[in-house]
Order: structure tokens, then C-alpha cells, then sequence
């Protein structure tokens, strides 16, 4: 309490005990890649990064003595241990790929700690070489690079820069790269699509998920899970969303199926879930690493779709109706017909419309069995909602159960709700028609108070997307006269 002397007016400010209700974020997105864990070695770990050589006019530089073309040409990196395992390196002459040479194509050298590439065939003094392998450092010693990440590391990434210091640029698709390129294309495909922040991180093995999904657990932002191409894991990711209540699982489907065939179109759907959403077919984008179109599953470029909707409209819109920038062509082009068969049951279809790749579905998996969270975004807006006055509301706890306490929920949820309503969040001419929040003396008796509960009721009416567009056309003779 203050000291008063002399007489006045004082104006003192007080804390109010509350604060307003402010949303929580959407757009945030957790990727689990998968790589074989036969691209490691048994006392070795190999980090799975990209190191380009790059370009090179000095013939010294690459061994070709001085200048023309000539056979066999060296070229000595400043890497050592390289893995000389068939399918863990790559290179290419003015991007296009070459062969090395049959026998000693890469030579570790103990004496100065580096690697020789031996080429096969001539290669033209001056020209870009490029490439792509992987380096070997015994498991007891610090890797190369300190900040590769490890199998089950959770890294934050804002940006593809930031994804490629920890886990390394594109590799061509074969063998044992293809876990790598798919993730790195699916995080590439985020950003590029409107994404700003994901986690990130990489297992061997579906004995991994468990631990993994514990550590995602404790990262509260975390809003859309993504297993790129890994269809085992998508029992596992739509449970732990389901679980979490915040989260969705956006899934990928089968790289090949045969739409003609009902068996195969069954095995499109392979749950019931309100909390994941199913895309199909797979996309086609371009490669860099084998300088060729490939195709990948879509779900990393669908959870960028996702963010750009999240942040030009808000959550209660569908992410649909979206051109999916990278994308170029599709695996299969679906007619209306095609779709027919496939949206009902909760396949949302990518379509070629207008020369442009859109998302053209809007439902959680399962569609209409899932009946009042069968769009994503109203699935999606309830979890933002739950999320936000949850998290709003904390200073309640431990305050005096009283009318007063009541007033002051009714109060901070009811503005926060306006101000959804506002921005057309929620349906109603009013905002009386668009929601209610109840808490009073009826829903908060004493044996309710006895138990040290405030119980607070709130109905919402939410916006749902306009799926199906019917304009009834007639003849008109003309007014006449």
C-alpha cells in the first residue's frame, strides 16, 4: 500500500488478473524422413550431405594437366574418407552425369588425408564438374561437420539453407539416397509453398517412431506432422495426432495404383480419422541433383499449402482450390469422374485445372463417415480454437470460484470469439447468431464447485466450405411487354 502526504487525486494502475485471449499458431510442421540404414556402415557414420565440388578452369585444379580434353582425368577433393560403395556418389560435367572409371573409380589417400575421382571418358579442361558422395568418420570420433544431424535430432529450420546444414542438399533418387531426396524435396516444397518453420528430423527404421513422436510431443507449436513417401508410419503419425488433439497428419498415398481396379482403390484409404488427411496421386517436380523430373509424394508441398492459406486467410479456410507451386505434372491426371469415386470416402484428389496443379479436396480421411469433422479446416479450426482458449485461460486457475471468476471467462473467451466472428471465422449476421459462451450458477452448482471445477460451455457456429458449387439454369421467354 502506498504512503499518501499531502492531500490530491491519486490514479494508481492495478493487474487485472487476465489477459486476452490471443490465437495460437496453425502453420507449424513437424517432417520425419526415413533413410535405409543400410547406407551406413556398421562402426561408421556417414553424413548424407550433398558437397559439391563445383567449377573449375584451372587444369591444375582437377589434374588435367594443361588444358584441352583428355581421358582419364583426376579430380582430387578435399574429403577423406570418401565411401566408394556403388550408389553413394555421383558426378556430373556440366550437369549432366558421367561415368568413372571401372576399376579405381575413387581412391582414398592415407598419406594426405584426400579422396581421387578417376573419370572414365574425356572431360573438357575448364568444364563445371559437379557432385554429389558421402564421407565416412568413425563412430567415436566428431563428425566433419558438427552440425549434421544425428538419427531421432529435432532441428528447427526457417529456411532450405538452414535444412541443408543439417541434413544435407538433394541426392538423385536411387538406392539408398532415395529416403534423403524425398525429405529434402518435401521440406524444399514447404517453403516453397508459404511454409516458415518446421522441425525436422530423420530415423532408420519404424523402431525409431515411438521415441521420436515423444520428443515431438514436448515442441507445443507443432500443428501438421508430415512422414514424407513412408507409408508404414502413418498409423503411428495419425495416433499421435489424435492424441496430441492440436495436430494433423497429412498423408501421402501409393507412388503407383491402378485406379481401374476397386481393390487398389481401397487401399488408398487405409483408416477413419479426423485428425489426418489423405493426398493423392504424386506430384512431379524438378530435380536437381539428377538434372530430371522425378516424381514425389506431395505431402511436404500440401503442408506448405496449408501455411499459405493459414496466413492469407486464416485456418477456417479449406487448403483447397490451391495451385501447389514446383509442381509440374502428376503421376495420374483424374477426371471428375474419377474423383467421383474417391472424394466421398476422404481422397483428396490433385488435379491438373487451367494449366495449374490444385489441391482439389478438402475432407479428413474417411470423408462423410467422419460426419461433423469431415473438412479439414473445420477440423483444424476447432483445434486452433481448443488450443488458443486453452492456453488463454491458464490465469484462471487457482482464482476464487465465484460470479465474479465466471463474468471474467464469459468476458475474455466472448471477445476472443468476436474477433473470430469478425474476420469470418464463424457464421452468423451477428455474433450472437455465431456463438454462446455459458458459465454461471446453472452449469456451475456447489457439488461441481466442491470438486474445484468452473465448467464453461461454448457453442460455435462454424464456417464450412462451399464443396459443391450448383447454379440451376432455365430458359426465360423475356419480360414481356
Amino acid at each position: 500500500m502506498p504512503t499518501y502526504l499531502s492531500p490530491g487525486v491519486y490514479v494508481e494502475e492495478i493487474a487485472s488478473g487476465s489477459a486476452p485471449i490471443v490465437g495460437v499458431g496453425t502453420s507449424i510442421a513437424a517432417f520425419i524422413g526415413t533413410i535405409k540404414a543400410n547406407a551406413w556402415s556398421s562402426n561408421k557414420t556417414s553424413s548424407p550431405s550433398v558437397r559439391s565440388v563445383g567449377s573449375s578452369t584451372n587444369p591444375d585444379e582437377i589434374g588435367t594437366g594443361q588444358g584441352g580434353t583428355k581421358k582419364n582425368y583426376s579430380l582430387k577433393t578435399g574429403d577423406y574418407p570418401v565411401v566408394t560403395t556403388l550408389g553413394t556418389y555421383g558426378f556430373f560435367v556440366d550437369g549432366n552425369p558421367v561415368v568413372l572409371d571401372d576399376t579405381n573409380p575413387i581412391t582414398n589417400n592415407d598419406a594426405d588425408k584426400s579422396a581421387t575421382i578417376k573419370f572414365k571418358d574425356a572431360v573438357t579442361s575448364g568444364a563445371k564438374i559437379t557432385g554429389y558422395y558421402q564421407v565416412e568418420v568413425p563412430a567415436t570420433v566428431t563428425p566433419i561437420d558438427p552440425n549434421i544431424a544425428q538419427e531421432g535430432e529435432i532441428k528447427l529450420c526457417t529456411n532450405f539453407s538452414e535444412f541443408k546444414k543439417f541434413f544435407g542438399d538433394f541426392l538423385p533418387p536411387t538406392g539408398d539416397t532415395e529416403g534423403q531426396n524425398t525429405l529434402a524435396h518435401a521440406v524444399y516444397g514447404f517453403f516453397r509453398n508459404g511454409g516458415t518453420r518446421c522441425y525436422v528430423t530423420w530415423i532408420t527404421g519404424e523402431n525409431k517412431i515411438r521415441s521420436v513422436l515423444e520428443e515431438l510431443e514436448a515442441i507445443d507449436e507443432i500443428s501438421i506432422i508430415v512422414a514424407p513417401g513412408n507409408l508404414a508410419l502413418r498409423d503411428d503419425i495419425k495416433d499421435h495426432c489424435e492424441k496430441m488433439g492440436d495436430r494433423i497428419a497429412v498423408l501421402d498415398s501409393e507412388k503407383d495404383i491402378t485406379l481401374s481396379d476397386p481393390k487398389e482403390v481401397q487401399k488408398l484409404k487405409p483408416f477413419n480419422s479426423t485428425y489426418a488427411a489423405l493426398y493423392f496421386p504424386w506430384i512431379q517436380v524438378f530435380d536437381p541433383a539428377s538434372n530430371s523430373n522425378i516424381y514425389i509424394p506431395p505431402s511436404g508441398h500440401i503442408a506448405g499449402v496449408y501455411a499459405r492459406v493459414d496466413g492469407q486467410r486464416g485456418v477456417y479456410k479449406a487448403p483447397a482450390n490451391e495451385t501447389i507451386l514446383g509442381a509440374l505434372d502428376l503421376r495420374y491426371n483424374l477426371s471428375k469422374a474419377k474423383q467421383d469415386g474417391l472424394n466421398p470416402d476422404g481422397i483428396n484428389v490433385i488435379r491438373k485445372l487451367n494449366g495449374n496443379i490444385r489441391v482439389w479436396g478438402a475432407r479428413t480421411l474417411g470423408g462423410d463417415a467422419n460426419t461433423e469433422f469431415k473438412y479439414v479446416n473445420i477440423r483444424r479450426h476447432f483445434s486452433y480454437l481448443r488450443d488458443s482458449i486453452d492456453k488463454g485461460t491458464q490465469w484462471t486457475v487457482f482464482e476464487p470460484n465465484t460470479p465474479e471468476l465466471w463474468a471474467k471467462i464469459r468476458r475474455n473467451i466472448s471477445a476472443f470469439l468476436v474477433m473470430e466472428w469478425r474476420r469470418g471465422a464463424l457464421f452468423g449476421t451477428t455474433p450472437e447468431e455465431a456463438f454462446y459462451v455459458k458459465c454461471d450458477a446453472e452449469n456451475n452448482p456447489p457439488e461441481v464447485r466442491d470438486l474445484g471445477q468452473v465448467v464453461t460451455e461454448i457453442g460455435l457456429a462454424v464456417v464450412k466450405p462451399a464443396e459443391f458449387v450448383i447454379f440451376r439454369l432455365s430458359q426465360w421467354a423475356g419480360a414481356g411487354k
